[in-house]
């Protein structure tokens, strides 16, 4: 469970995040977050959220954001609104961290989905875009179909698709949810 001020990393996508307002301080209301997302970093894929708003501030750096059908490069002081249902991606084009605030709202399952792609991520279950092997994201995705989906096939399409996967992918054992594992203990002879 995302606690305010708690802080992950994704290294495959070069993002960390700081919580800075949690669903539990809000009662579900909102999350924000402090992202810093390294030269050439990027959020793992383009993706809709059908009943959530982002808002994002940009801090330091320069960020592309894709915006449907629309590209543009936000700088600091800039503000860019993501409605409900618009699929998106940003990336840094910069030659430093970028830097910004995102609010999302309401928070619905955001915290819970980030935990997962991103200790997934860090244990090395992810490509090199960062994103697990497809029966695990498909029992992810069904899981959380109301926060996040892909801009294309439509969405009764990917219902379909993830009625079929997901049942597949709970019977190789892959859950909705992931903690990263704890490092292993070093034995006598130091590995």
């Amino acid at each position: 469970m995302i606690t305010t001020g708690q802080s992950i990393t994704n290294s495959v996508t070069g993002e960390t995040l700081v919580f800075r307002t949690t669903s539990a301080d809000t009662n579900g209301e909102r999350v924000v977050v402090e992202t810093f997302v390294e030269p050439n970093g990027a959020v793992a894929a383009a993706h809709v959220h059908p009943g959530q708003e982002e808002r994002f501030e940009v801090l330091a750096g320069e960020l592309e954001f894709r915006l449907g059908k629309r590209k543009l490069v936000a700088k600091p002081g800039d503000r860019v609104l993501v409605p409900a249902g618009t699929p998106h991606k940003f990336r840094n084009v910069g030659d430093d961290t970028a830097h910004f605030v995102c609010e999302v709202t309401p928070a619905l399952g955001f915290e819970q989905l980030i935990e997962t792609m991103f200790s997934l991520a860090e244990d090395g279950k992810v490509s090199k875009k960062g994103m697990p092997n497809p029966l695990r994201l498909a029992v992810i995705a069904r899981h959380h179909f109301d926060d996040v989906r892909l801009p294309f096939p439509p969405a009764w399409l990917q219902r379909l698709g993830l009625a079929f996967g997901a049942p597949l992918g709970r019977l190789f054992g892959y859950k909705p949810t992931y903690e990263a594992q704890a490092p292993k203990a070093p034995t006598a002879l130091g590995f």
